[in-house]
């Protein structure tokens, strides 16, 4: 299974849990469905509830997201094997930017452009498809282009630990 993480790339990160990264393309697949049925069906409260699902997870961690409980579950109940973790970090980062465009789109939504809300939230559908689907989560590659914003979203996860937190300055194989 392709790794939505670049290889080699997560050495330098804090230590953080490694998730399941099936639950992750799980939790991508459902969050696409559910904004394709938001569309289809002219419904703006479903992309609320998905920035609701996308944003617990993005704010308190993957733990809590409830994608990965229904995954926990079917992973019990069909007893499917373990398979080898990704850091947290980079799926987490993506759920940010995702919950963000989530929230451009219902503040569109409430300022009547709906044409603008619909793009923002059929954005996020249509990188979810694509993690979903392939694996490719672009969202966790930005993590690592060494810009302001993803430090500043793991200093806050990890509550301002020290300066080691930065993102690694090695190269990265986006292969």
């Amino acid at each position: 299974m392709p790794s939505a993480i670049p290889s080699g790339a997560t050495a330098g990160l804090p230590p953080a849990r490694g998730i399941d990264p099936r639950g992750h393309r799980f939790g991508a697949g459902v969050s696409a469905l559910l904004l394709v049925i938001a569309f289809a069906a002219n419904l703006p409260w479903l992309v609320a509830l998905a920035l609701l699902s996308i944003g617990v997870s993005a704010a308190f961690g993957l733990r809590y997201s409830i994608y990965g409980a229904i995954w926990r579950r079917i992973v019990q109940i069909t007893g499917l094997g373990k398979v080898e973790p990704e850091h947290e970090y980079p799926p987490r980062f993506a759920q940010v930017l995702g919950s963000t465009a989530l929230v451009l789109s219902l503040v569109a939504f409430l300022l009547g452009a709906t044409g603008a809300a619909w793009l923002f939230a059929l954005a996020v559908a249509g990188l979810q498809t694509l993690l979903a689907v392939t694996g490719y989560c672009l969202g966790c590659r930005l993590y690592f282009l060494r810009w302001w914003v993803p430090e500043l979203v793991t200093r806050i996860w990890t509550r301002g630990a020290s300066p080691a937190t930065a993102l690694p300055r090695t190269t990265i194989n986006f292969r």
